[in-house]
C-alpha cells in the first residue's frame, strides 16, 4: 500500500481540542515533526480535519 509523510508545519496552540487530539492520534506532537503512515481512508480523513496545520507528501 502507498505511504504518505505527514509533517506538522503550524502550531497547535490555538487549535480546538478535537484538532489537538487528531494530531496526537496521527503521532504529531510538535512543530516540524514528521511521521510516515499508510495511505488509508482513515488517515486521509484525519489529515483533512487538520489540513491547515500539516503538509502531506506522497512517498
Amino acid at each position: 500500500m502507498a505511504k504518505i509523510k505527514i509533517t506538522q508545519t503550524k502550531s497547535r496552540i490555538n487549535a480546538p481540542k478535537v484538532q489537538k487530539l487528531t494530531l496526537d492520534a496521527l503521532g504529531l506532537h510538535k512543530m516540524n515533526h514528521s511521521v510516515v503512515k499508510e495511505d488509508t481512508p482513515d488517515i486521509i480523513g484525519m489529515v483533512k480535519r487538520v489540513h491547515h496545520l500539516v503538509t502531506v507528501e506522497k512517498l
